[in-house]
């Protein structure tokens, strides 16, 4: 299925080279003789930015700010608009006044979320006699729109894109080609989206007397508010196919102008800090304040012995000699309602980290906790129904939480809750029917947001439908996407290589065995295909990290159940690996385990573990759960036992006071928090 995959990119690429060799300025006829292709290598980029941008060592115009954001620079625009953010086309097209027929425009941006009746231009091309806009490319509330003005047809033509997500303050890169009556649109390496117009762009655009306007249309109205990291013309071609796969598609790159890959000049939202204005505190082991006014500074901790700069918010790691765990001990007892059968683990923004755990009783209900003080403390109470599973997400600033319910009901419902600022509280947004839901699991595709829920029976039938849900940015709502076959659905993992995106079920049980197959799906042509079926048994998670760039998937195998023969606890979960020359995941190590329910990865230092959840062995539940550590060829061999009663699940966490482990019980109502202390 991923060869499938391959072979559609290749195609769509192929296809796109073989468009793009028609052109030739002024002319419209074809470079090469016919049947004959030049390379698409030999057509240069032009690079937009680049030419409103300082060259190295020179200030910045006024009008321009270097910003850093998620770790990369871009441009934006303050102030008034003026000419020091433009240039004639005659720069660029010196042999020739028309615009090219066929190209490709690519940018690179992060714009802020923008409201429904508001443009702004990410470039223009304006008459300067008339000031008429020739081009331009703008987007709008989940639209990107391309304007032209043809010289032979009357009024203005626009292609618009929807749905394209873009205006969510992330990263994202754009790559937009045209041929004829066709534009293909690309965002971040995804699948292509094409639109014929009912008109091909034209041959002859004259660009004689007119102007490149970067962000904006020479006005303040419309002006690109967010930030530009790229911008580039490539006539004659589509960028696609040199700059993708690429393992940072949010940031494919053709010609990024080298001011924006030089030293930081201003962090976003504050206001530059330079190395003459940076102080240095030593300290050992208590972190010092970090807000706006620490920005810059620097934190020695003697203790540790390691270099920390503030950013603003926290102390961000320059220098430190890797943390190195010595051993387990036991932090916090901390007693739930009833008993745990999952734990979630998030922070909020200013307000810090908390733990919800999903309990059995209905009151009252599942505990929210908040870590104040050292320890985690409970901060609400919400009613849920024999709750099996919590999920974390977040949509643009909004923060959920979603419960799965699996307590048999007519009809049964599943609980999406969004936070509060004000009331400093989870409150009901939506609710969704599932059957004796036991997992959600969130995730994101070109910009869209998705909830997959684990339907684990209805009534006595385990091979029923889980669904998939899809975010709707109108109604804010989840709306049913795609459905998908399945047997005693327990857990659902997603996770993405390169630019694939996949989702792997837990099948545990069909109503006969537990030794049955669960499948990894990969998403193609907008909905998930089956990518693998894997042998498991009575499968109840995956995990799934990566090592060194290997793809690893960790199932954890709970019981062998059929009609014949004794039920077995003590057998073999399976470490696999994604195979990179036959595409599939194939069977890297087993680990005895002893009706295992949950497998957590975390990393101390730069030594990487896996912990797994021991919940019975067919007489007790009082087990050693394993914490493995990863020795290379070795695999992951046995570090540490922690004594446990019926542990579910295993959470990882780091707050100042260093880096934690905590379990739930489904057999108890004590859960138990540990402290990894490392040297």
């Amino acid at each position: 299925m991923l060869a499938c995959r391959s072979l559609l990119l290749t195609w769509l690429m192929l296809t796109a080279e073989v468009r793009s060799q028609s052109w030739r300025p002024c002319t419209g006829q074809s470079v090469s003789e016919p049947g004959v292709l030049v390379p698409s290598s030999d057509l240069l980029p032009l690079d937009l930015l680049a030419r409103v941008l300082p060259r190295s060592g020179e200030a910045p115009p006024p009008q321009v700010q270097m910003v850093q954001s998620k770790g990369s620079r871009g441009l934006r625009l303050v102030g008034a608009v003026t000419t020091a953010l433009s240039f004639p086309a005659s720069q660029i097209f010196s042999n020739c006044d028309y615009f090219p027929a066929e190209f490709s425009l690519v940018a690179t941006i992060k714009t802020p979320s923008l409201t429904q009746k508001r443009n702004e231009y990410i470039f223009s091309v304006v008459e300067e006699a008339s000031d008429s806009l020739l081009l331009g490319l703008r987007v709008s509330e989940n639209r990107l729109h391309f304007l032209s003005t043809p010289p032979s047809v009357g009024g203005r033509s626009r292609l618009s894109f929807k749905d394209v997500g873009l205006d969510d303050n992330r990263w994202h890169t754009v790559v937009l080609a045209v041929t004829g009556p066709y534009a293909t649109l690309t965002i971040d390496c995804g699948l292509p989206l094409e639109l014929k117009q009912v008109q091909s762009f034209p041959s002859a655009l004259s660009t004689r007397g007119s102007r490149f306007f970067i962000g904006s249309k020479g006005r303040l109205r419309g002006r690109f508010s967010g930030l530009l990291r790229q911008l580039v013309l490539l006539p004659g071609s589509d960028a696609t196919p040199r700059m993708c796969p690429t393992s940072v598609p949010g940031l494919a790159e053709l010609s990024i102008p080298q001011v924006l890959k030089s030293t930081l000049l201003q962090p976003e939202d504050h206001e530059a800090v330079y190395p003459y204005e940076a102080e240095a505190r030593v300290t050992l082991g208590n972190p010092p304040p970090c807000s706006g006014p620490e920005q810059g500074q620097l934190w020695f901790n003697a203790q540790r012995k390691g270099l920390f700069v503030c950013d603003g918010l926290t102390w961000r790691t320059l220098l430190q000699n890797q943390e190195r765990l010595d051993y387990v001990e036991d932090y916090q007892d901390l007693y739930t309602s009833s008993e745990t059968f999952d734990v979630e683990i998030f922070s909020i923004p200013s307000e810090g980290l908390f733990m919800a755990a999903a309990n059995r009783d209905s009151r009252p209900g599942s505990g929210i906790y908040q870590w104040r003080n050292g320890s985690f403390q409970l901060h609400q109470n919400i009613s849920t129904q024999e709750a099996r599973a919590w999920k974390h997400f977040t949509i643009g600033e909004q923060i959920f939480l979603v419960v799965a319910n699996s307590r048999e009901a007519e009809p049964e419902l599943s609980v999406i809750y969004r936070w509060n600022q004000r009331r400093r509280r989870f409150l009901r947004h939506q609710t969704l029917e599932t059957y004796a839901a036991l997992d959600w699991e969130a995730f994101y595709i070109h910009n869209h947001s998705f909830l997959v829920v684990a339907n684990h029976r209805r009534d006595s039938d385990h091979n029923i439908h889980s669904v998939i849900y899809r975010w709707n940015q109108n109604t804010k709502l989840f709306e049913v996407n795609q459905t998908l076959s399945t047997s005693g659905a327990y857990d659902w993992e997603f996770f993405s290589v390169g630019p694939y995106h996949f989702l792997v079920v837990a099948n545990t049980f069909d109503g006969q065995t537990t030794t049955i197959s669960s499948t990894v799906y990969v998403w193609l042509n907008g909905g998930f295909q089956t990518f693998q079926s894997i042998p498991t048994v009575g499968a109840t998670d995956w995990e799934t990290f990566q090592i060194d760039g290997r793809f690893f998937l960790a199932v954890a195998n709970s019981q062998k159940v059929s009609k014949h023969g004794p039920n077995l606890y003590s057998i073999n979960s399976t470490v696999y690996e994604l195979n990179r020359l036959t595409q599939t995941f194939i069977r890297f190590q087993d680990i005895l385990t002893h009706s295992a329910v949950d497998w957590e990865f975390f990393t101390i230092g730069e030594e990487k573990f896996l912990v797994v959840a021991n919940s019975h062995d067919g007489s007790s539940y009082s087990l050693n759960s394993v914490v493995y550590r990863w020795q290379g060829y070795e695999g992951f061999v046995p570090v540490h036992s922690l004594p446990t009663f019926g542990c579910r699940d295993w959470e990882h966490f780091s707050t100042d006071e260093g880096s934690f482990l905590v379990y739930s019980s489904a057999t108890s109502r004590l859960s138990k928090v540990f402290k990894l202390r490392t040297y």
